[in-house]
């Protein structure tokens, strides 16, 4: 095939008929892409005409490229402005390049028709050619969307967690997060901890979340690092495993909640747990904010003290007073079940049946150092309150 600048251009009569013949060039080859392309069908009204648009101004463009064979076609501008940017979302790059594909085809088909006699070869060459130049203008024009789709998607991301973090919960932040592509409806977890400074956060805990097939925004904020999960089949499992992309020190996650609307209250009790999590030195990595009740209460966080008094106080208030005074005995004895049960003067085995009743309306243990740890703090702060006189 010569080469652009050795190329004999069409004649100045062909180029006129086929510009006279551009719209109706235009209408065949979207009637075939009508006829081949069965996704084409489906397409909205609106959009297929954007593509009629574009190969009218195609073919135009290509006209004028014939005219001025030395001066680079202005693809971009001249052909896909004629489109909104929408386009480019809407349509796949490799439907993209199909549609060009049997544009270049309407227009091959029709030469011998357009062209002036001894002109078919040179308008065919000239098609080929110019179809090269279309490719690679198509593929600058979805790395461009792509590039801009990408910083744009980091700010709306960037918004929707530091609206999760300030405990936003307008109707708007789901829309937000469905334009990045969230799918999931619930459940729902937020996991924070400290950014790492070796590498990029973003992406490696997206990676490490998507990798176990379930949803995921990131944020940093301040230098915390901020991670939503959801829709995946166990959040603890992902969770866990996400952990590994935080920087050094505790990583806490919040209590799974039922959707994005709620998300906020999960990053709310993951960031106390954060702030609280150096009173327990040996805690797990991740832990739960909900196992950090104490630390949490201790460092006045009012949703950790309410969930206490709750799952704790209360419980043991309506088990009556034979309860509540063994759990006490066992406390001060350091966990001796003989000594507290000689100081309340039953057998031992009532004590432990005490304790079992105990742990089953609070779910934790007297007899286990971090039940223990819960049950004292959630009893001096009971007794701080105002139901203070439950305790006397």
């Amino acid at each position: 095939m010569p080469d652009r600048g050795s190329r004999r251009p069409p004649s100045e009569a062909t180029l006129r008929r086929l510009e006279r013949a551009s719209g109706a060039l235009a209408t065949r080859a979207v009637a075939r892409m009508d006829d081949q392309l069965p996704w084409f069908r489906t397409m909205p009204a609106d959009q297929r005409s954007w593509v009629m648009l574009v190969a009218q101004a195609g073919i135009a463009s290509l006209v004028e490229w014939c005219r001025s064979p030395d001066r680079p076609p202005r693809l971009t501008g001249e052909v896909f402005g004629a489109a909104p940017r929408e386009l480019a979302r809407v349509v796949p790059l490799k439907h993209t390049v199909v549609l060009v594909q049997v544009t270049v085809e309407v227009m091959d088909d029709f030469v011998d028709t357009v062209a002036e006699p001894g002109d078919a070869d040179a308008l065919r060459v000239a098609v080929l050619q110019f179809s090269r130049e279309v490719a690679f203008a198509t593929a600058h024009v979805y790395a461009t969307y792509a590039e801009s789709r990408g910083a744009w998607d980091a700010r709306l991301e960037a918004l929707v967690v530091d609206a999760l973090v300030r405990g936003e919960r307008s109707e708007e932040l789901s829309g937000r997060a469905s334009a990045l592509g969230w799918a999931a409806t619930s459940p729902v977890a937020v996991v924070v901890g400290a950014a790492p400074a070796d590498r990029d956060a973003h992406t490696s805990a997206r990676r490490a979340a998507r990798q176990m097939r379930c949803e995921v925004l990131v944020g940093v904020h301040a230098d915390q690092l901020v991670v939503v999960l959801g829709g995946g089949d166990d959040l603890d499992a992902v969770a866990e495993r996400v952990s590994d992309e935080f920087g050094p020190g505790p990583v806490v996650v919040g209590p799974v909640v039922d959707g994005l609307g709620r998300a906020g209250e999960s990053a709310a009790a993951a960031l106390a747990g954060l702030h609280a999590a150096p009173a327990w030195p040996a805690a797990p990595r991740p832990v739960a904010a909900e196992a950090l009740l104490p630390e949490r209460a201790l460092d006045g966080d009012p949703v950790a003290r309410a969930a206490l008094q709750e799952q704790v106080t209360r419980p043991l208030q309506g088990a009556g007073g034979e309860v509540l005074e063994t759990v006490r005995a066992v406390l001060a004895s350091g966990g001796n079940l003989e000594a507290s049960a000689r100081a309340l003067f039953v057998h031992p085995n009532t004590v432990r049946y005490r304790l079992r009743r105990a742990a089953e309306l609070t779910g934790v243990s007297a007899a286990d150092p971090r039940g223990s740890w819960t049950l004292q703090v959630a009893l001096a702060l009971g007794a701080l309150g105002d139901d203070s006189s439950l305790w006397h």
